[in-house]
């Protein structure tokens, strides 16, 4: 069976709730997760639209929402001061490590995830983000490397491009099969979706 394509950027609100969640989902249905974080501005690029912390009125309402899920589902969560971030770094950090050490992508891509919407990692930055290498046992000088590759900043800005050609447009985003389903709040139906075979 096809995995559940798990689109995100590393500096969204939502997705950080979706990584919470997306592979008990996603074991329950008995499939694997593949995690591909984008850049959303990609996708920005193409549908006109603006980040909802970048947006007046949906900014306040945004924070207010991902407080009130922190506070239902037990998690830790919160913004940087200078949330979001371009979290480029992290993105090409994420693809380097699948390439390298595919086994600890997802675990990277969480541990990213918590340390951004908990302690303010700048996601936008390779000398920060390369400081995560040893806790995965990689070196941050080869992970430093990694996320300056040419050939890699191509995959990256190629699988994000990809993406939005296939109608990912939003963060989180999933893909089972053919089927799309944007938002946190779909996951429950992209499950039923997946168990009775549509409707």
């Amino acid at each position: 069976m096809s995995p559940v394509e798990f689109w995100f950027d590393f500096s969204s609100g939502y997705a950080f709730f979706a990584a919470q969640r997306i592979e008990a989902i996603a074991a329950d249905l008995g499939r694997t997760v593949l995690w591909r974080p984008y850049m959303l501005g990609t996708a920005y690029k193409v549908t006109g639209a603006r980040g909802l912390s970048s947006t007046p009125l949906k900014r306040d309402y945004a924070r207010r929402d991902w407080a009130r899920i922190a506070r239902h589902q037990g998690l830790t969560f919160q913004l940087p001061a200078d949330h979001p971030h371009v979290a480029l770094a992290a993105t090409r950090a994420f693809y380097w490590v699948e390439t390298q050490h595919p086994e600890l992508a997802a675990a990277f891509a969480k541990r990213v995830f918590t340390l951004y919407f908990n302690d303010s990692l700048d996601t936008a930055s390779p000398e920060a983000v390369s400081r995560l290498a040893p806790e995965f046992g990689l070196k941050p000088e080869a992970l430093l490397a990694g996320i300056a590759n040419p050939a890699l900043k191509e995959k990256v800005r190629k699988i994000g491009e990809d993406a939005v050609a296939r109608g990912v447009f939003g963060s989180p985003f999933f893909i089972v099969g053919e089927e799309p389903f944007w938002g946190w709040d779909r996951m429950e139906m992209m499950a039923e979706w997946v168990t009775t075979g549509g409707w």
